[in-house]
């Protein structure tokens, strides 16, 4: 029979409730909240405790919020007003088999985690969460692209920008709404894997050439590559839908001074199905503790 496992999840937005809720589902998981004193105790089921309470030398894992601590050590508590600082010597008195759980890790993070030998898994920079994070994030860009545009997704023409993970979801999320979809990307392989799954393709360098018919641009690629060069080809109908990570990919000033609408849409999947991306993150953390 499996070890009970303790875990701290300190901090933490919408999705990290039905991340509750999964997690006190296992008998072998003993969970403990920080961050989380403006939910009522009783709809999470959990002990609610302040963070001087934890008793960190008994910890198994602890889980931040997907922003992780910012350059100061403070957690994100979406849920409390108390701030909350993790600081190097309160990593250190973690036991070294403690899983660290984050979204996202910025260099003072890595370096608490690394100097205290800890093991810092990034959720979101996984290939299976990533990619069931793909379906909410499809699913958030055509909520957006529906509440922005007078016209309808069918026989739409929208240019995704990347074929990764997010963009080849996105690109067949709307091919199955009717809409003509257009991939855009440097690699060859993407080029090659668009036009067998029927969609039109172009290299990054000529799309500037054909943007003219582009209703709705979606963008994955976490680099500025939807320049001055390409908005000014764009009608002013367009919508641009930004999925990539800050700062973005996109020339956001220029967009605005050609009349063009250009939205940032981070976190979708904490926004259009908490429930669904709070689970998601629960299989995955059970899977990393209960295989270590």
């Amino acid at each position: 029979m499996r070890n009970k496992k303790k875990i701290a999840i300190i901090g933490g937005d919408a999705r990290y409730l039905p991340l509750i809720h999964t997690l006190n589902k296992n008998d072998s998981v003993d969970l403990e909240l920080i961050g989380f004193d403006q939910v009522e105790q009783s709809y999470t089921g959990v002990k609610q405790l302040r963070i001087n309470e934890l008793r960190l030398e008994t910890l198994d894992a602890v889980i931040l919020p997907i922003t992780g601590i910012d350059d100061q050590g403070i957690v994100e508590t979406v849920f409390s007003k108390e701030t909350i600082y993790l600081t190097k010597d309160w990593f250190d008195q973690l036991p070294k088999h403690c899983e660290v759980f984050t979204g996202i890790a910025n260099q003072t993070l890595i370096q608490y985690t690394s100097a205290s030998q800890l093991s810092l898994n990034k959720l979101m920079e996984r290939d299976d969460v990533a990619i069931y994070n793909s379906i909410p994030t499809a699913e958030g860009a055509v909520m957006l692209a529906i509440q922005h545009t007078d016209i309808t997704i069918h026989q739409s023409n929208v240019y995704v920008f990347g074929m990764g993970r997010v963009g080849e979801t996105c690109a067949t999320v709307f091919s199955g709404l009717g809409a003509n979809v257009s991939v855009i990307s440097t690699d060859e392989k993407d080029l090659a894997r668009a036009f067998e799954r029927g969609w039109t393709s172009y290299h990054l360098n000529d799309v500037h050439k054909y943007i003219n018919q582009c209703d709705v641009l979606i963008n994955t690629i976490p680099a500025h590559v939807v320049d001055i060069s390409i908005i000014q080809e764009m009608q002013a109908h367009a919508i641009i839908i930004d999925l990539a990570s800050k700062p973005g990919g996109i020339d956001f000033d220029y967009a605005k001074t050609r009349g063009i609408h250009a939205i940032h849409a981070l976190g979708l999947p904490g926004l259009v199905a908490p429930k669904t991306a709070g689970e998601i993150l629960a299989h995955c953390i059970e899977k990393i503790i209960f295989s270590s």
